[in-house]
């Protein structure tokens, strides 16, 4: 069954080299029932050639701002009303930081400024652009000045430059499964308009160059709730430790390492926020001197090594007396002895408003495992989730949520 019929695309190509997935991307909307029509920048022209997505869409390929045979009927503005949905895929940091200054300096950007629908942006870069101060910057103000445009990752793995980390356009049949979601979706939405903030994953305190002090979390139940609260129509923030996971579908990541780090994410973030989940297995305690060299047994003769540690921020109390503090502060408790009395122990006194207790340093579920069991405490009541995989009990807790504790 095509799940797309009569949905009409219109998808930007920006200058990279992730623009080669685009073809796959075209073939597989159109295998979906949608009505596809491609707009190319210059750059994205150098990487994948406009005929060839013009037979896979069906329709010519838009490249030039000023065409003499669409300007009399102002054909880039009709094409801006034409769509339900825009995806920009790959977006470059190039294309990112010229909408971001407002600029209509191409086909591809003007028709973004003078469209009224909802906005996709995949974007697709060197893993050191994305996480540069500027790209971030620019993320930032899109999301901030347009509430209904949202993000498609990015992945984190091999790039085509040689380097690891994130900055990799989702995989196209990633990407339709997002759309799928969204443009079909009479689904039930009770937070749509809602901003989500999740911590999730460990967080690394550096000792030197090459080691650190941190857990063993995965990040998989921080990852499993965001991406059921996008779901369930929320915009997602997701400030994550450094994990291997992928990005969920319409999900903003922030990737950070240490707990400064991720409290000053979290802080930025607040404004306008809904809920907070601190999913993050947050390392207790840093180091404030790092060395700058390996430190070495032998050529320092130690038997012996004394850290002066000092504890870490406290993200979740911070957050739960915060100025700006979210209408729900949800922490979690991940305990090997004694569960219940340390995790009500523990909402009160980080003052959060549910703590989500789950049972850790067991073969089968827990930290590093597919499998979590749950038991939500509230100030007046508890309710447990059985054991399953994380991705079904995130989906139990967001509908439980929703249904009995956020409509309070």
């Amino acid at each position: 069954m095509v799940k797309l019929a009569r949905k009409k695309i219109l998808l930007g190509i920006g200058g990279g080299i992730a623009a080669y997935k685009s073809a796959m991307l075209v073939r597989l909307l159109v295998a979906q029932g949608a009505e596809v029509r491609v707009v190319m920048t210059k750059g994205g022209q150098a990487f994948i050639q406009p005929l060839t997505l013009q037979a896979l869409s069906g329709h010519p390929v838009h490249c030039e701002l000023l065409d003499p045979e669409a300007e009399a009927g102002m054909g880039h503005i009709e094409l801006s009303r034409w769509p339900d949905l825009i995806l920009l895929a790959p977006a470059t940091a190039n294309l990112l930081a010229r909408l971001a200054a407002g600029m209509a300096d191409e086909l591809l950007t003007t028709l973004v400024l003078a469209a009224k629908v909802p906005v996709w942006l995949a974007p697709a870069m060197n893993q050191q652009m994305w996480q540069a101060a500027v790209t971030q910057r620019n993320l930032h103000s899109l999301t901030q000045l347009n509430p209904h445009w949202q993000f498609l990752g990015p992945d984190s793995g091999s790039q085509a430059c040689g380097e690891v980390g994130p900055g990799r356009m989702l995989e196209p049949q990633a990407m339709v499964e997002a759309m799928i979601a969204a443009l079909t979706a009479e689904a039930w939405q009770p937070l749509a308009g809602k901003k989500i903030l999740l911590t999730a994953g460990p967080t690394q305190e550096p000792l030197d160059p090459v080691r650190f002090l941190s857990n063993h979390s995965s990040g998989k139940m921080g990852y499993a709730l965001a991406e059921q609260c996008q779901a369930l129509g929320a915009d997602v923030v997701l400030i994550s430790g450094p994990v291997e996971l992928a990005c969920p579908a319409g999900v903003q990541r922030i990737r950070v390492q240490t707990a400064r780090e991720m409290l000053a994410a979290v802080e930025q973030h607040l404004p306008q926020c809904f809920a907070f989940f601190a999913a993050a297995a947050v390392a207790d305690f840093y180091l404030p001197e790092v060395a700058k060299h390996k430190l070495k047994k032998a050529e320092q003769q130690l038997d012996s090594l004394t850290l002066n540690l000092l504890p870490n921020p406290d993200i979740l109390a911070t957050v739960a007396g915060h100025q700006q503090r979210p209408s729900w502060v949800i922490g979690f408790a991940a305990e090997t002895d004694n569960l219940l009395p340390h995790a009500r122990a523990k909402r009160v006194r980080k003052g959060a408003d549910l703590i989500l207790a789950n049972q850790v340093g067991m073969f089968d579920s827990g930290m590093k495992a597919e499998n979590n069991a749950i038991t939500l405490i509230a100030d007046d009541h508890e309710h447990s989730f059985a054991m399953q995989d994380k991705t079904s009990l995130a989906k139990e807790v967001m509908t439980y949520l929703c249904q009995q504790i956020f409509r309070n």
